[in-house]
């Protein structure tokens, strides 16, 4: 059996949904939906998918380097996105950071996010 590392980026949603920002299981990590948000918990990119993404992908690497991986590790994007027409949007930030690495990506549209604000949230798995 492989140690597990719950990892928390301290945000209160994470106790009251009962949930961790990312989990380390021997060599893969898997991170939950992130979105556009900062440190302070504000949206970042009202209305503009690009930098949504660039935002989110950011939260994504920080979290990836608290267990101890990069996004050089990431095999697997899964991206939710409320408006599908405005894939290119989101696409064009997505291949800024993955071109080299190549994961196996998806973009679904889904009806809605949690914030109306929200144009896209993503989850990754990595494996070191």
């Amino acid at each position: 059996m492989h140690d597990r590392q719950n990892i928390s980026s301290g945000v209160k949603w994470e106790s009251i949904v009962g949930y961790s920002r990312a989990v380390r299981v021997g060599n893969r990590i898997y991170l939950t939906g992130t979105t556009a948000t900062n440190e302070q918990g504000e949206l970042i990119g009202i209305d503009d998918g690009y930098a949504q993404t660039v935002q989110i992908i950011c939260n994504i690497e920080r979290a990836l380097k608290q267990a101890g991986a990069t996004l050089e590790n990431v095999v697997r994007t899964r991206m939710f996105v409320t408006d599908i027409k405005r894939w290119e949007e989101y696409g064009r930030a997505h291949r800024e950071f993955f071109d080299q690495i190549r994961p196996c990506a998806t973009m679904v549209e889904v009806r809605a996010l949690i914030d109306p604000r929200m144009l896209i949230e993503i989850e990754v798995d990595a494996e070191l």
